[in-house]
């Protein structure tokens, strides 16, 4: 999942718009590996967040293009990770904890919901307007392992 090919999430493209055509917002200037540092640090805080002990997946971030942009001097990055606290009781905490700190300082909780899936897992999706970084956070309380999916997403650098 570290290419262009990548599926969208809901917060793509919410944190403010710096770019009316896309709904980008522009990130600034910064080199891949200085971008993909940043995000993972945003990553960090958002382990922090949730507050209960678990285990964070490794997988690092992916860059691909901003839609609309020249791609030879542009770039976004994403950092799909997983999240596994130790119970489904601790996702639930975890989840509460979030939607604390995502709705405080220069984060905005933007949307609260229910997917489709069968389980009906629980959906955030949060702004940092000052960083120009997304979140999607799914809760998958239901499964075998209980856990967070987690996609932090940059602006356009």
């Amino acid at each position: 999942m570290n290419d262009s090919s990548s599926p969208s999430s809901p917060g793509e493209g919410s944190a403010g718009s710096d770019d009316a055509s896309s709904g980008v917002p522009y990130a600034g200037i910064a080199t891949t590996d200085e971008a993909a540092d940043a995000l993972e640090a945003v990553s960090s805080e958002i382990y922090q967040y949730a507050g209960v002990p678990g285990k964070a997946s490794e997988p690092g971030p992916g860059v691909r293009e901003c839609e609309g942009k020249d791609p030879e001097r542009f770039f976004r990055v994403f950092h799909p990770w997983n999240f596994q606290p130790g119970s489904a009781d601790d996702t639930d905490v975890a989840m509460e904890n979030l939607k604390k700190k995502l709705s405080t300082g220069a984060w905005a909780l933007k949307r609260e919901y229910r997917d489709n899936s069968k389980n009906e897992n629980l959906n955030l999706v949060a702004d940092n307007e000052a960083k120009k970084v997304s979140v999607w956070i799914v809760q998958y309380r239901d499964r075998a392992k209980p856990s967070l999916g987690i996609t932090t997403t940059s602006g356009c650098y």
